[in-house]
């Protein structure tokens, strides 16, 4: 099984790669890391035409240097990916949809923690389009902690990052019935929100868990 991570920074790569060892053992994992892609999306306050083009020939590359399925990293441009799979004739993954269907599963009122204000809307997209597919109704409320993500690719500085971040995941457990945190960057926050009554998913783990159902059900087909 060939998989193909497209990346718009290497935040979360070390962290994917060691997933897709424990849970996808033997697959041949490759990687498009462009960090440019979520320095443009950010300066332009969402995806540019020209994000958009660079994604799509991306998902193109994937495609033709022989993948069998793409696994999106970045929820900012999430709704990318979905246009893309229109296009492309192999499988294209977001590493938050498998997150999005265990909190539409969990709950009704959903509370999205954000480090990056161009992720609010197309992860929220991405919960609300699951929870039609499955048939539920939800409440999603966004809780956006500005800069955070941007903080932590430019210094590593994860104290910080974390520190800005705590305040608001407790906020939203006191008001929903579930947390997502929308950046797989965020899991870095995991062993610090582990005794939360609330539950508060983090993408890569779900992700990667909902990736290899993915994969199970093509070699079932082939």
């Amino acid at each position: 099984m060939e998989i193909m991570i497209v990346e718009t920074s290497a935040v979360s790569s070390e962290v994917l790669k060691e997933l897709m060892k424990e849970l996808i053992p033997g697959a041949s994992v490759h990687e498009i890391i462009d960090s440019s892609l979520i320095d443009e999306v950010v300066a332009g306050g969402g995806v540019t035409p020209h994000v958009r083009h660079r994604m799509n020939t991306y998902f193109k590359f994937a495609e033709e240097l022989g993948a069998d399925v793409i696994l999106n990293q970045c929820s900012s441009v999430g709704d990318v990916a979905d246009k893309a799979r229109k296009t492309i004739s192999i499988p294209i993954v977001s590493i938050d949809k498998g997150m999005a269907i265990k909190a539409v599963q969990t709950g009704k009122r959903i509370g999205l923690v954000a480090t990056v204000a161009t992720t609010v809307e197309p992860s929220s997209n991405n919960i609300l389009r699951t929870a039609k597919e499955l048939g539920k109704e939800v409440v999603l409320t966004p809780y956006l902690v500005d800069g955070a993500m941007d903080l932590l690719i430019k210094t590593g500085d994860k104290e910080t990052h974390n520190k800005m971040v705590i305040g608001a995941v407790e906020q939203a457990a006191k008001e929903n019935d579930v947390v997502v945190l929308a950046q797989g960057s965020m899991v870095v926050l995991e062993p610090l929100l582990k005794d939360m009554k609330t539950p508060v998913f983090t993408s890569p783990r779900i992700g990667i868990e909902y990736l290899k159902s993915v994969i199970d059900s093509m070699e079932e087909n082939v």
